[in-house]
């Protein structure tokens, strides 16, 4: 990975044959470093080895001297990549190239080589242990802290100089027991979720590190997610009623009749204590039909629990969906946290974008729904936990099955009732019904006198495209509601980035498609999109929510445009 240190080479000697007599060789180490004798084998005799010359007769053929000392040969390289092979450094390296011999190679020169060798992968290493913003720690094979990085002493207020050198066991007994096991298993640890703290959640990668096939230490990485958890918890915490609980199925009246037939299906389903699966495009209404089915069906009384899968980190949706449980000496001390399925207990959990629930969960959920019993994560005791699931996807999860992406037989059970619900587009008679409705909603909800749609305006409302659904429309009707003081909601009071496409598809209509139009509106979409990604720090469904539109439509919109 690293290249080697320069060769020091020594280019202070001379060649002479076996014959020369030992006081030619005592001459020529005055005058050279090295005395290398040739004669099918090589031996280099060093300046400071002159005194040693002196024991013997001047006149003796210097092979004899060396036969009679025992004297080790030297090796010979031809290829700098030949230096970390097996080489007896008991004596100088011979190093030559095509031309010739071009230097001699000492013990004490390699071992100034290694140490910048070494001192260039350390600061390789310190420099990008420290450049990431995550938790970095390094063990020995015993398990002994060799680094720590700023991070590191920043999540978990602990200073270098109390942790280095000590065993990793001594402040955490959990995260010793993931380094430990990689250090006397040699396998990997790839996102595992823990909690150090009642306060801090961190994601764990670690890696033993090897040489010739053995392990002589480890490296893990915690990437600390706990404003993460919070803001999720927040946002869960904020979640909106859709729906009338008396009535819930009348807040879902259409006049189109493919949306009619989806309400008749799901008010039968709604009595049946069965999986629900339901498909849409993103803010289409899935989340409003799962709570008129749970407020409309026998699970009313109980609570209407949602999961994410899109905005939760894989590796936390196991512990989000099942709980998490970590067993310390006395009871007081566990940590203990109650899953989504146990939230949800004889009531509803509807689990959005199933699709994106890695295939180990998704067998875990399959277990749960054959027997109703799970374990959370890091417990002992089986759960048992009666809950109605209701699931969704953006599309069909079939072609995911055919790929082997998605667990064939949760799909069989998931899909026993399957319920398709049309897009906002393909029923534009429902536009002005709900547009009112959630005017009358939002300006009981802000305390405001009730406003007019003028007839333009409902238009505009209806002629628009609505990609993201009735989450969409719901919205934009809040926050016209919210905005707006005048006793007329009129075009002005409509948001730019809907105006734009609206003029867009006006003018495709009569004069072609506009490009310069386009990359105008577009632009401009992508600037929103950015700002609000930035103000809630990358997490997407708080950004959703400051745009005013659904997170699907969002995810769609950061695909479209390439955004990171």
């Amino acid at each position: 990975m690293f290249k080697s240190a320069p060769f020091i080479l020594d280019d202070s000697f001379t060649i002479v044959n076996y014959h020369i007599p030992l006081l030619e060789i005592k001459k020529k180490l005055n005058e050279y470093n090295f005395v290398i004798v040739s004669g099918g084998t090589y031996f280099i005799i060093t300046h400071y080895e002159n005194s040693l010359m002196a024991l013997g007769d001047d006149s003796i053929p210097i092979i004899d001297w060396l036969e009679q000392l025992h004297w080790l040969k030297s090796t010979v390289i031809s290829d700098v990549n030949e230096i970390n092979t097996a080489v007896d450094w008991r004596r100088p390296v011979l190093v030559k190239n095509e031309k010739g011999m071009i230097g001699v190679l000492s013990a004490e020169k390699r071992i100034e080589m290694l140490e910048v060798e070494n001192r260039q992968v350390s600061a390789y290493f310190q420099t990008l242990a420290e450049t990431i913003n995550e938790s970095v720690t390094a063990v020995d094979h015993a398990g002994h802290v060799v680094y720590w990085n700023t991070t590191a002493e920043e999540t978990y207020k602990i200073k270098k100089e109390y942790i280095l050198g000590k065993k990793i066991g001594e402040h955490f007994r959990d995260e010793s027991i993931v380094l430990h096991r990689i250090l006397n298993e040699g396998r990997p640890v790839r996102g595992q979720y823990h909690r150090p703290d009642k306060d801090t959640h961190v994601l764990i990668n670690a890696s033993p590190i090897m040489i010739e096939n053995k392990i002589i230490g480890g490296v893990a990485t915690e990437h600390n997610i706990t404003n993460i958890i919070r803001l999720n918890e927040e946002l869960d915490s904020n979640s909106t009623l859709l729906v009338q609980k008396s009535n819930p199925f009348s807040t879902l009246v259409s006049g189109s009749p493919k949306f009619q037939e989806t309400l008749k299906i799901a008010q039968k389903v709604a009595h049946a204590d069965i999986p629900i699966h339901l498909t849409g495009e993103p803010g289409s209404g899935k989340e409003m039909l799962a709570q008129a089915i749970h407020y409309g069906g026998t699970k009313a009384e109980g609570p209407f629990i949602t999961l994410n899968c899109s905005v939760i980190p894989p590796a936390l949706l196991e512990m989000e969906l099942f709980g998490f449980q970590k067993e310390t000496f006395t009871a007081e001390q566990q940590t203990l946290q109650i899953g989504r399925i146990e939230q949800a207990l004889e009531g509803t959990l509807f689990i959005e974008d199933i699709d994106k629930m890695p295939l180990q969960v998704q067998g875990k959920l399959l277990n749960y729904m054959v027997d109703q019993g799970f374990y959370r994560v890091g417990g002992v005791e089986k759960i048992t936990s009666p809950t109605r699931i209701i699931t969704s996807t953006s599309e069909s999860i079939e072609v995911l099955v055919k790929q082997g992406n998605f667990n064939e037989q949760l799909y069989f059970h998931l899909s026993v009732i399957t319920i398709d619900i049309p897009p906002l587009r393909t029923r534009k008679e429902d536009i002005i019904a709900h547009a009112q409705n959630y005017i009358q909603e939002f300006s009981s909800k802000y305390k405001k006198p009730v406003p007019e749609i003028s007839s333009e305006t409902m238009n505009q409302l209806v002629n628009y495209d609505w990609p993201g659904n009735i989450r969409e429309l719901r919205n934009t009707m809040e926050r016209l509601v919210l905005l707006n003081d005048k006793s007329v909601i009129t075009e002005e009071h409509l948001p730019d980035t809907m105006k734009s496409k609206l003029i867009v598809k006006q003018t495709n209509s009569l004069i072609g498609e506009s490009d310069q139009q386009e990359d105008v509106v577009i632009n401009s979409e992508v600037l929103e999109i950015e700002e609000a990604l930035r103000k809630t720090y990358g997490n997407k469904s708080a950004a959703a929510n400051l745009l005013g539109i659904s997170r699907g439509t969002l995810y769609n919109k950061i695909k479209e445009f390439g955004l990171n």
